[in-house]
């Protein structure tokens, strides 16, 4: 049976942060080279459970009906600060495949997903993404960004990666595993394309995106627009008054007119940004909800990895004085996107 640590504050004190990075990194190549060690299923639709619903998307993709894929957090929850219940461990110690998103994203899970990696293939999606493309932000210690899924061209690599170790899991289907990986790593570089073009359309001097944390750096990295959070990459950290004002001058000065809040972010913070802004007498609004964390509610096509992006790249172009249809690349956003 796998333990819950009492406290995670415990559990982290014997390792420090970039070391757990390193280890679980090397741990993920390590099981994806030796998934076929582990038994192959030996029913169908087997188990896999993924930590996030970014993660679960990739898995129901590339699975398709060789397994059930069940993900632990839903629409709206932080995984920064989850911490897993025993139903979580009981359904992961079930599962005959593990998949978490890593870059200590989860990181409150880290104990329980370093047990079940001894018995099971429990994989790190982001592990396959090249460490030269990483982001380490000011402020974090040297600690990788982990959002890497802003990027679309990135989660294709992570698709990928998680078609080759479900091969190996399961070679009978190799075939059926590749061939889904390599569709939905084509839709996702298509969405990046369907980005590059829409906030390319936003007036250079308004390219800023602030949101409630530091989840977008990818995203701006990806589609050349300068991104700000009133937190740092962990929703851990505390907004303090010194960094609001530096917003609001930034959007005073910038002529920025929208700033955003995230579906599984307390909105107290950029609400006090948008007071502050208003008293320095700048028309400031709030541009709409995107997904940062979390995806869509189940059942949507915001509630598709492809829609969370789809509507995070319109509703920023259109909210800043760029182009984009209204419901999107596909024609799927809800009309009140």
């Amino acid at each position: 049976m796998v333990k819950i640590a009492s406290s995670s504050n415990q559990s982290s004190a014997a390792f420090k942060p970039g070391l757990l990075v390193a280890l679980l990194t090397a741990a993920s190549f390590l099981l994806l080279s030796l998934a076929s060690s582990f038994a192959a299923p030996r029913d169908y639709p087997y188990r896999i459970t993924a930590t996030v619903g970014m993660v679960a998307d990739i898995a129901r993709n590339v699975a398709g009906d060789k397994a059930e894929v069940k993900a632990i957090m839903g629409p709206g929850v932080d995984p920064h600060l989850y911490k897993p219940t025993r139903d979580d461990v009981d359904a992961m110690m079930r599962s005959d495949v593990v998949l978490y998103s890593g870059l200590m994203l989860e990181g409150k899970m880290t104990d329980v997903l370093r047990k079940l990696a001894r018995s099971k293939p429990v994989h790190a999606v982001a592990a396959a993404i090249a460490e030269e493309r990483l982001l380490r932000p000011e402020g974090s210690g040297g600690h990788p960004d982990p959002h890497v899924w802003m990027d679309p061209s990135m989660w294709a690599e992570a698709t990928e990666a998680t078609g080759r170790l479900l091969a190996l899991y399961d070679p009978t289907n190799a075939q059926h595993y590749q061939r889904n990986a390599a569709t939905f790593a084509a839709a996702c570089r298509q969405l990046h394309e369907y980005g590059r073009k829409v906030l390319s359309s936003i007036p250079e001097r308004k390219r800023v995106l602030i949101s409630s944390h530091d989840a977008f750096g990818y995203f701006g990295r990806a589609f050349g627009i300068r991104v700000l959070g009133v937190q740092g990459i962990s929703t851990e950290s505390e907004a303090g008054l010194r960094r609001i004002n530096e917003l609001a001058d930034l959007i005073v000065n910038n002529g920025v007119e929208a700033v955003f809040v995230e579906s599984s972010v307390p909105r107290r913070n950029i609400e006090a940004l948008v007071q502050g802004v208003r008293a320095r007498g700048h028309r400031l609004q709030i541009g709409g909800e995107l997904f940062s964390d979390a995806m869509g509610p189940a059942g949507t096509y915001e509630g598709t990895y492809i829609g969370m992006l789809d509507h995070n790249i319109t509703r920023v172009a259109t909210a800043l004085g760029g182009l984009a249809p209204q419901t999107g690349m596909q024609g799927k956003l809800a009309k009140d996107n």
